[in-house]
């Protein structure tokens, strides 16, 4: 079991009156962590820890922070052994899917490196003569970023990195799913170079999540919220921030449909497909949700997705190298199971599933979905995709946008053409033709639409987020002014004169 003290300021601490929450794993049930419990005074010290550390940071020179985030970078990336052990003890990851964690959260901290010298400004023509006027980007202060636990090193670095290229200094709220990993982050980038203060964390009860985060977005430091979970509860942070008129980057649910169009290369659309509804147990948020085929091709195509998924393997991810391992927890597999259920007695043909082992499924796919099943509509964040039959490109058009959510997409059809003009009708932030619903690169600007959220993580869309846009003038002549012609300026002051 390992013990989750929060990082505050100079180093680590206790909660305060010493209070701490446990996080259990999944497949075993045994005590993973033991995490502190961090009350409302422990939250605004981190955000006051935070706030003293942005002066020093802003100040420094954007080479000197890309160094700091490139020894960061490497030193989370030393750690991928630990980070493995703890994704599966807290979250019941499988090796490889923690292995990628680490990858691409080495690779953001990297981009985000890269970018310390991107955040720049120009010069913009004045009407008025001798007016120099620039448009500058600067960081804005703390920014608070909160990170789930289905991803945790992927989301958690993402929440951090680029704010710190653009000048500013962060609090990290951890999941309670994963205290240990998240924690891990900061002491990775810590042990990089990055100053004390710089990069806070606060682990936190469930219980006592409302209070501290209320508490976090109220802070008068904290002048940018960038939240990864739920859209349930993204639209409570959002209320929260709109209260201090402080501005939010979101990206919350899905429901990505994948389109498969009669000229699909079947053999590719399986592979995408597999890969896109059942890595990490389908707990992703571009997870392929919703399988939209044309039914010239439906047969064809569910006989050999069912026969791929087949030959995945299932079991305990500690056991080895298994492609579905542990979903989160057993709430999430009794939904799962629900909402086959549903489906199935409404009509629906269910392929492969079958029993699970407490939180290990194995892989589901339920075909011929209508929209008074549940699977249709509803998020399912498990290892189940749901199959819709469709007459035409058209009709598998509004059946992808036939959704509350738009974050991913995806299009299969051997014509490029046709899959660029039906990608760009598609109600969503993202979509891939020929490609996965699942597909994410630091220098993307990652994020959704409708009830997926809004502001884009990555790049230079990323800047825009964590920067705030000012307007700067210089006189280069006299001013001239709109006075009468009797007024002037008045003497100058005599030296000596009372």
């Amino acid at each position: 079991m390992l013990d989750v003290p929060l990082i505050i300021g100079e180093g680590n601490r206790p909660a305060t009156g010493a209070g701490t929450f446990e996080r259990r794993n999944p497949v075993t049930g045994e005590v993973a962590t033991r995490a502190a419990a961090a009350t409302v005074a422990d939250a605004e010290a981190a955000c006051d820890a935070a706030a003293s550390a942005f002066p020093a940071w802003s100040a420094m020179g954007p080479s000197a922070r890309r160094g700091v985030l490139l020894k960061a970078a490497d030193a989370l990336a030393a750690k991928a052994p630990e980070f493995i052990r703890l994704m599966a003890d807290e979250i019941g990851a499988t090796a490889g899917w923690a292995g990628f964690n680490v990858h691409l959260a080495a690779g953001m901290l990297r981009e985000a490196a890269a970018m310390t010298t991107q955040t720049t400004g120009e010069v913009i023509p004045s009407d008025k003569p001798g007016c120099l006027a620039m448009s500058i980007r600067a960081p804005v202060g703390v920014v608070l970023g909160m990170a789930p636990w289905n991803a945790p090193v992927i989301l958690g670095v993402r929440a951090l990195a680029l704010p710190l290229a653009c000048g500013n200094t962060v609090v990290l709220k951890a999941s309670e799913l994963c205290p240990g990993t998240h924690s891990l982050i900061a002491q990775a980038l810590r042990e990089g170079g990055v100053p004390p203060g710089v990069v806070n964390v606060v682990t936190h009860s469930a219980e006592d999540a409302p209070a501290v985060v209320e508490a976090m977005i109220a802070h008068r430091a904290v002048r940018r919220i960038n939240f990864t979970g739920s859209t349930k509860v993204g639209r409570i942070v959002a209320v929260h921030a709109a209260r201090h008129l402080k501005p939010v980057l979101l990206e919350l649910g899905g429901k990505a449909p994948m389109i498969v169009l009669e000229d699909a290369d079947l053999d590719e659309a399986v592979k995408a497909a597999a890969f896109g509804a059942f890595m990490n147990q389908g707990q992703i948020c571009m997870s392929t949700e919703r399988l939209v085929v044309v039914e010239s091709v439906a047969d064809e195509f569910v006989r050999r997705l069912d026969a791929f998924v087949a030959a995945l393997p299932v079991g305990d991810p500690r056991g080895g190298n298994v492609f579905l391992g542990s979903v989160v927890d057993e709430a999430s597999a009794v939904k799962v199971e629900r909402m086959i259920a549903d489906a199935t007695s409404k009509g629906a043909v269910l392929h492969g599933g079958g029993a699970r082992q407490g939180t290990i499924m194995p892989a589901a796919i339920v075909d011929r979905v209508t929209p008074e099943m549940d699977l249709y509509a509803e998020e399912s964040f498990g290892p189940v995709v749901a199959m819709i039959r469709v007459a035409d490109a058209e009709e598998a058009l509004r059946v992808a946008n036939d959704t509350e959510y738009g974050l991913s997409a995806a299009i299969f059809t051997r014509d490029v053409a046709r899959g660029i003009a039906l990608a760009q009708r598609i109600e969503s932030g993202i979509c891939h033709v020929n490609g996965p619903t699942v597909h994410d690169e630091a220098q993307m600007p990652f994020g959704g639409t409708k009830s997926s959220g809004y502001g884009r993580f990555g790049g230079r869309a990323g800047i825009a987020e964590f920067t705030e846009l000012r307007w700067i003038t210089v006189e280069t002549r006299p001013g001239q002014y709109p006075f009468p012609p009797a007024a002037k300026a008045p003497p100058a002051a005599t030296p000596g004169a009372h």
